[in-house]
């Protein structure tokens, strides 16, 4: 590097800091890439982004977040699956290798062993023997340092694997959850749906469903911008685990699409939760936190399903979901069923 780019570089990461600092925000290693990459100018969408933002007043913390979640690739749980999986692998071999040495030593005190005994058994004088002594002794010696030294492989090997056990679990949680909500993902709910069917069998229990999309949300992204669609999305989430309990559990479909198993829940049942969601989404004023300007309300169209004898996930989801385009077709903000609608709507019947 020359003292040319020293120099560039340096004035990008004293401008990060700057940033960082005028928006108080901590400058953890994902925050001053952040602003880092800003400096440079090497992402023009992201800085356009972060221009009008701070035309507005100082980041929150809060739209630092979401912008690194949409231009960092922070999650990119491929990657950190894959350098887990390298440094097992190369810590298992380690330990192999420790082990093939240990062997060989090993191998080589019964040799001289065996060659003592023959020498003992075919008797020796007194300097052949204090020869011999002195030989088992020096590979009796080499023989526990190698042991030792084994030990202490395996002891670090030990804590090693299992810190690298833990952070693939908390891998493994995080690639089942939406990166942007915080709840779980369809990969986690396909899961967690096969488990409360076996559930539901064994028990003969009821299970119901809900299909929730946010009313106008592609109009509402155009106007107020994806930060703040964003920030409508992870406030539906947050209702969502709000109002589910227990064994109820929240996922994001797509897009602006959520939906919920509700296990040991009849149809009357679900439609009451689906209700206080929505009256509970409904009642939450927007504010645009830059500008602190009111945005107004924003509401939910909800479809309910019970499981029928013959069913399957994917026809319980159909169903739930003609049900929730049949509330959109009847004036949105409302929750429909089974009860509602003899003949539900579709998807492609609603713009």
């Amino acid at each position: 590097m020359t003292n040319l780019d020293f120099d560039r570089a340096s004035g990008f990461a004293n401008a990060a800091f700057a940033l960082l600092k005028r928006s108080q925000i901590p400058p953890f290693p994902v925050y001053f890439e952040l602003f880092y990459t800003y400096a440079t100018g090497a992402n023009t969408d992201l800085n356009a982004e972060i221009n009008a933002i701070l035309a507005q007043g100082p980041l929150s913390i809060e739209t630092a977040s979401a912008l690194c979640e949409r231009f960092l690739k922070i999650s990119d749980i491929e990657d950190k699956l894959r350098a887990i999986s390298q440094m097992m692998s190369q810590k298992i071999s380690d330990v192999n290798q420790a082990i093939d040495i240990a062997m060989e030593t090993a191998d080589s005190y019964s040799g001289s062993l065996q060659q003592a005994s023959g020498d003992l058994e075919a008797g020796i004088d007194k300097d052949a023997l204090k020869m011999l002594s002195s030989r088992l002794l020096q590979e009796t010696r080499r023989m526990q340092d190698m042991n030792r030294r084994l030990e202490a492989e395996l002891e670090n090997s030990k804590d090693d694997i299992s810190l690298l056990q833990r952070d693939l679990d908390e891998v493994r949680k995080e690639s089942m959850l939406d990166p942007l909500t915080k709840i779980p993902n369809r990969k986690r709910f396909d899961e967690q749906f096969a488990i409360e069917l076996e559930r539901m069998e064994s028990s003969n229990a009821s299970l119901s469903l809900l299909v929730f999309d946010i009313d106008h949300f592609k109009a509402f992204n155009d106007t107020y911008g994806h930060l703040t669609g964003d920030q409508v999305l992870r406030l539906v989430a947050q209702v969502l685990r709000a109002n589910l309990k227990g064994r109820d559990m929240p996922a994001r479909f797509g897009g602006e699409e959520f939906i919920a198993i509700l296990p040991e829940t009849s149809l009357d049942g679900a439609i009451s939760v689906a209700e206080n969601i929505r009256r509970s989404v409904q009642a939450k004023e927007l504010l645009k936190r830059s500008t602190n300007e009111k945005l107004g309300r924003i509401t939910l169209s909800v479809g309910a399903a019970q499981w029928r004898e013959g069913d399957t996930v994917a026809s319980l989801i159909e169903r739930a979901d003609k049900y929730l385009y049949a509330a959109k077709r009847a004036g949105r903000n409302r929750v429909m069923s089974e009860r509602d609608v003899p003949g539900a709507a579709t998807a492609s019947d609603v713009a």
